[in-house]
């Protein structure tokens, strides 16, 4: 069983913490090649802004290299796809979302002494920048462009209602293990929807080794245990549940499910 700790995505670069846990999830994953593409990237962006001076220059072009040179964007057609959370797939189609072409602006700017971290905000990950003695900057990294504070309060209030209101504690720089939790859950639901369900069993089972006897995810453990016709192991984790949320909403449709599903593994024995 594959297991990392939280000091081990601590200490990497957030892009390499997700070619970790890509290649934990997905065996195939071109872990090498994308990070050999990481080192390139690299030292082509120091080479393209070798004769840029001004910090603050320097920076918005490399913001113009990444976007319009490399042709990094935001995947429109098919956000919710598996492998705009995969880097080596991020990195071979230059499409993505926030969370990843955040990742892998960040491993660049970061390697070249930007201060830029990551933020996640409750609709998206963000880029934050901090130049010395200026007030905060944010980036969408979906397109590259600057974010007004307006413009994430209105954000916020399309998320969570009209009575929302920007608080400092959303802008907050967030640390790797919290952003690779998020990415992991993100996998999952992608996989599922495409009906992975083998590779969606590998995002749970390394959910459960971040938070073990997790009740939601050893739920959603049961849901895929039944698509993948391990009934039993399926009735067990939906019980789990059932016992340690018997106040969740769900937890009244799972006890109909698990009553069916019994009666059908006695009939079937």
């Amino acid at each position: 069983m594959f297991e990392l700790f939280d000091e081990d995505f601590d200490a990497m670069e957030l892009a390499e913490g997700a070619l970790v846990l890509n290649k934990a999830i997905n065996p195939h994953t071109q872990d090498v090649w994308a990070q050999s593409e990481l080192n390139r990237l690299l030292q082509e962006a120091e080479l393209l802004l070798v004769n840029e001076t001004n910090e603050q220059q320097r920076f918005d072009a490399l913001l113009r290299v990444f976007y319009h040179e490399w042709g990094f964007c935001g995947d429109r057609e098919n956000y919710f796809h598996s492998d705009n959370g995969f880097i080596d797939k991020v990195l071979e189609s230059r499409k993505g979302i926030p969370v990843s072409l955040g990742a892998i602006l960040l491993f660049v700017a970061r390697k070249l002494g930007f201060p830029l971290a990551g933020v996640t905000f409750p609709t998206q990950f963000l880029l934050k920048l901090e130049w010395h003695n200026q007030k905060p900057l944010y980036i969408n990294p979906f397109n590259g462009e600057y974010i007004s504070l307006h413009t994430l309060t209105a954000w916020l209030i399309g998320h969570k209602g009209p009575l929302a209101k920007l608080k400092s504690q959303h802008l907050v720089q967030t640390d790797n293990p919290t952003v690779i939790g998020r990415w992991l859950a993100l996998l999952k639901g992608a996989l599922l929807r495409e009906e992975r369900y083998t590779l969606a069993l590998k995002c749970t089972d390394l959910a459960l080794t971040f938070v073990p006897d997790d009740p939601y995810e050893i739920r959603d453990r049961g849901f895929i245990y039944q698509q993948l016709d391990c009934h039993q192991m399926a009735l067990s984790d939906f019980q789990y549940f059932i016992d340690q949320c018997p106040d969740d909403p769900a937890a009244e449709l799972l006890k109909n499910q698990v009553t069916a599903m019994s009666r059908t593994q006695v009939t079937l024995h």
